[in-house]
């Protein structure tokens, strides 16, 4: 097998396949080591689910849909199994959200995806989108296998194995405007919108796409959860560009930080119409980058009406987080997000992290600048080695030339 370049690897973060092969030699290398330290026998499994669900992608549209919750645990406990914003709060390490995630039971049921209404008479459909956690037991076909489930996007999925039953003992509780769209015939964009403004949290909304509860009955289906993370975050941020076309612009430079999970964030906002710089360097011995000497980057660039360079989930996550900040202050600006990954991150944990991180960054001070330039060059300035600022200048045409002049100058391909 040729070797494949560690920038290639760092772009892919293993599910574009961009090398060409039917899976992603790392992830599979990182699960078989995981599955020897997970020992799970047992077919029956009692307990709250947080609630978690997932859809795989594998085989569509003949989809695997799991179903989870930590044997033996009560609700409060369960809730924290899953729960993101609480993660980044309290600072959880990598290794301690891996646990909490392997140690979840995963009922694995087979559906067609075309008939996402096979599930609507199944309580677990709904307990999977309840805004409390659920009592529920499962029953298995034989003992889980042991192993995580990572695919770079979304959360990983624990010990699973084929479902034999799957019982709610408890009472699912909906929020009232998803209880009522399940039964409308509201276009799925609609919905997504209409719960965000509810103020049904993002996560939520993910597994009700993802389990085929939004959209028109008739062209209803479910959506691997993957796919589905990234069409609620980019639908909400078309429809808060949107909400702010019409918005004065910021009138100062901002840099807000952030660091979490090995992963620093540097915001940049400053005037302009809606502009977006994503960045990314990885460093050498990370978890895309075993083989790498020196640092990797890419980039995204979008416009202010959407068109992007590229498709990347964690571009369309930390974009969502910057959009809601600059939603609630009624302002546009341009913005550049630098995204320093270190080696300490070894494990792909979904992109979650992004979301939450780049939010709490903005939920800060920030730090003013009278210089775009200056703003840049603090900015690159933090990353850990003069290497990895060689490699966001080489990845960035607007972080080489800075200026305040047209923006295409920098992002021909968007002119």
């Amino acid at each position: 097998m040729p070797r494949i370049p560690p920038e290639l690897c760092a772009r892919c973060k293993g599910y574009k396949r961009l090398c060409g092969l039917p899976t992603c030699p790392i992830l599979e290398r990182f699960r078989s080591q995981l599955r020897a330290t997970l020992k799970v026998d047992a077919t029956t499994a009692e307990g709250y689910t947080p609630p978690s669900a997932l859809v795989g992608e594998h085989d569509y549209p003949r989809v695997s849909v799991y179903y989870m919750l930590p044997p033996g645990e009560g609700a409060e406990e369960a809730r924290y199994h899953d729960a993101p914003s609480l993660w980044v709060e309290r600072r959880e390490s990598l290794h301690n959200i891996i646990r909490l995630r392997s140690s979840m039971v995963a009922a694995r049921l087979r559906v067609d995806a075309r008939s996402p209404q096979s599930l609507y008479d199944k309580e677990f459909l709904y307990a999977s989108v309840s805004v409390a956690p659920v009592d529920s037991e499962v029953e298995l076909a034989r003992p889980p296998t042991p192993r995580l489930i990572f695919d770079g996007i979304s959360k990983p999925v624990g010990p699973s194995g084929p479902a034999r039953r799957i019982r709610v003992t408890g009472n699912p509780r909906l929020h009232p405007r998803l209880e009522k769209l399940v039964w409308d015939e509201a276009t799925a964009s609609t919905a997504i919108v209409e719960l965000y403004r509810s103020g049904v949290d993002v996560y939520t909304i993910h597994r009700a796409l993802s389990l085929g509860m939004l959209g028109r009955p008739r062209n209803r289906r479910l959506v691997p959860t993957r796919w589905a993370i990234t069409a609620v975050d980019d639908t909400i941020s078309r429809w808060l560009r949107s909400a702010l076309r019409d918005r004065p612009s910021i009138d100062t430079i901002e840099v807000y930080r952030a660091e979490y999970l090995g992963n620093r964030f540097t915001i940049i906002l400053y005037p302009g119409s809606g502009w977006f710089e994503w960045v990314e360097v990885w460093h050498p011995a990370g978890l895309w980058t075993r083989r790498a000497r020196e640092p990797s980057a890419w980039r995204v660039a979008e416009d202010p009406l959407g068109r992007a360079t590229d498709v990347d989930g964690g571009f369309s996550a930390a974009r969502l987080a910057v959009l809601e900040s600059l939603y609630r202050r009624g302002r546009v600006a341009d913005v550049i997000i630098l995204r320093e990954i270190t080696p300490s991150y070894y494990a792909p944990v979904g992109n979650w992290h992004i979301r939450e991180t780049v939010r709490r960054a903005l939920a800060g001070s920030p730090v003013r600048f009278d210089d775009l330039n200056d703003a840049v060059g603090e900015a690159l300035a933090s990353l850990e080695t003069p290497e990895a600022q060689r490699a966001a200048l080489k990845a960035s045409p607007l972080l080489r030339g800075v200026r305040r002049s047209r923006l295409t100058d920098y992002w021909p391909e968007l002119g």
